[in-house]
């Protein structure tokens, strides 16, 4: 046999196994769901008086969220993350969002509150909280519980081959939790050639 024919068939047999694995457990490749906890807004750039500001959160190429609680300046506005518009986002493990507070304005273009790079490692706190504060304008904390690993949790690379890497995480036992909280899942999947 030639070693293109074993390479070949080594490469197909590891295709075919990860497919199988994930069309057995599609659940299991998700993405990282972010939500609002809580927001305050310090300054509204309305410029007549008396009008209630349209405050929305929008990543680049996806929809705007309109928040409809949040009308005044000056309010703190908790959030329980169970909201007709949540989730806000969703974060994949390895890129970063262009994301953003604006305010709508029907004369010119839409206030910008602020916009940064919204990534996956910002969630540093065990809790996954995020906290975004910009002075004069707002502070906002987000949550992500998938972003962070918990404490149960490890990171486990498995190499298939030379081809293909797969990150896992492992839980450890805890008595605490239901046990249907207790799955392994897949965090990322990709292609090493």
């Amino acid at each position: 046999m030639s070693i293109l024919y074993l390479l070949i068939s080594r490469v197909f047999s590891v295709f075919l196994v990860c497919s199988v694995f994930l069309s057995c457990f599609p659940g299991l490749v998700l993405p990282a769901i972010v939500t609002l906890e809580s927001l305050e807004i310090y300054n509204t750039h309305q410029w007549l008086p008396n009008t209630k500001p349209v405050v929305y959160f929008q990543c680049k190429g996806e929809n705007k969220t309109v928040l409809p609680d949040v009308k005044e300046d000056h309010v703190f506005y908790n959030f329980k993350g169970e909201e007709s518009w949540q989730p806000l986002t969703e974060l994949p493990s390895k890129r970063c969002k262009r994301c953003g507070f604006y305010e709508e304005n029907s004369f010119v273009s839409d206030d910008v509150y602020e916009e940064w790079e919204f990534c996956h490692s910002d969630f540093t706190e065990p809790d996954g909280k995020y906290i975004r504060f910009k002075e004069k304008e707002f502070n906002a904390t987000f949550l992500c519980s998938k972003c962070v690993p918990s404490a149960n949790e490890s990171l486990v690379y498995i190499r298939l081959g030379l081809f293909i890497r797969a990150e896992f995480f492992v839980r450890v036992y805890n008595p605490e939790e239901p046990l249907w909280m207790q799955w392994p899942g897949i965090v990322s999947f990709q292609f090493c050639i």
